[in-house]
């Protein structure tokens, strides 16, 4: 029953032209590498993306579309079960190491078991196998987007389906002037090494409350919606941490919230900058501009790129996802 509820067909002759990839459309950009990836000499390029601020995320509406593809019945499967099915169609992270492939497997919550999960490696291994394919998911959708924003700038003349559709990212990415630069900039994806070892120091690898009971894996917080206050927190505090309705759309709300906050600006046109330069997106880098997503700052960073190197994180991130449909296939 459980590979009947979860198994997306399995396209077998997969070639390679059917996976999405990052490749990304060049340009002519002269800009000096070193010199822009420098702090300093970043200030000047600042005002390119301002972000959005903290008063702008109290307003729950800004996530108004990240439910919208969210199931209310929702089944949580145990440990055991999740495990009986990755072993049934062979999904171990052995294999995706060195098949860089991995199917779409929509698993919703965390298993009840994973705070008392015995031995550290067998915990991981389940926390990345449940939550890969939901980030590679997110991540195909914004490389999707970002394959049609090209197009449409490589035309002189657009219809109006495709000013809707820009009306409507414009929207999404909180590009309130309507700047197809900024929403370049802000439309990229996040390495995957990065996404699992935030989610990884946010829930300790899955095993925090918040994980759990809301299916929150970024630790994001909310002043005006549903949410989960933390344990200990003083009388007068109003933040919680935001919960959601399944684990793929606290990753929607996570990528939502590094493209459009003004706390990750310098990320966001370091990414670009990297880009620009035919580099890949380093996840060793890009976390050296993350140090306003958590207090303790600069030993926030410290602690991610520890997860990163010690589990060798960075073997996901030019995995790719399946295609589990005709209309996938066809994007490419």
């Amino acid at each position: 029953l459980i590979l009947i509820f979860f198994l997306i067909p399995i396209i077998v002759e997969f070639k390679k032209n059917t996976i999405i990839t990052s490749k990304e459309i060049e340009n002519n950009s002269k800009t000096n590498f070193e010199k822009v990836l420098d702090k300093k000499n970043l200030k000047k390029f600042e005002s390119t993306d301002e972000g959005l601020g903290t008063e702008y995320f109290e307003d729950i509406e800004y996530f108004e579309d990240i439910h919208d593809d969210a199931p209310d019945d929702s089944v949580r499967f145990s440990a055991q079960e999740i495990e009986k099915l990755f072993r049934e169609t062979d999904y171990n992270l052995i294999n995706v190491r060195k098949t860089k492939l991995v199917q779409p497997f929509p698993i919703a919550h965390l298993p009840e078991e994973m705070k008392i999960i015995q031995g550290t490696k067998k915990k991981k291994n389940l926390f990345i196998k449940i939550i890969l394919p939901l980030i590679l998911e997110e991540n195909n959708k914004v490389k999707l987007d970002r394959k049609k924003l090209f197009a449409i700038l490589n035309k002189s003349n657009n219809s109006a389906a495709e000013k809707r559709w820009l009306n409507q990212k414009f929207k999404q990415y909180g590009v309130l002037n309507k700047d197809l630069l900024t929403l370049k900039i802000r439309m990229d994806i996040v390495p995957v090494s990065l996404a699992i070892a935030q989610a990884a120091k946010e829930t300790g690898w899955g095993k925090s409350r918040f994980a759990l009971e809301g299916n929150a894996l970024f630790g994001q917080w909310t002043w005006s919606g549903e949410g989960i206050k933390p344990a200990g927190a003083d009388a007068d505090t109003t933040h919680k941490v935001m919960k959601f309705k399944v684990l793929k759309t606290s990753v929607k709300a996570y990528l939502r919230n590094l493209n459009t906050h003004s706390s990750y600006k310098r990320f966001r046109l370091v990414r670009a900058v990297l880009r620009d330069n035919g580099k890949n997106l380093d996840s060793m880098l890009l976390v050296n501009y993350l140090d306003k997503y958590a207090a303790t700052g600069e030993q926030y960073i410290i602690i991610l790129k520890k997860i990163i190197k010690q589990n060798n994180l960075k073997d996901f991130d030019d995995v790719q996802l399946m295609p589990s449909s005709i209309q996938l296939k066809s994007l490419i």
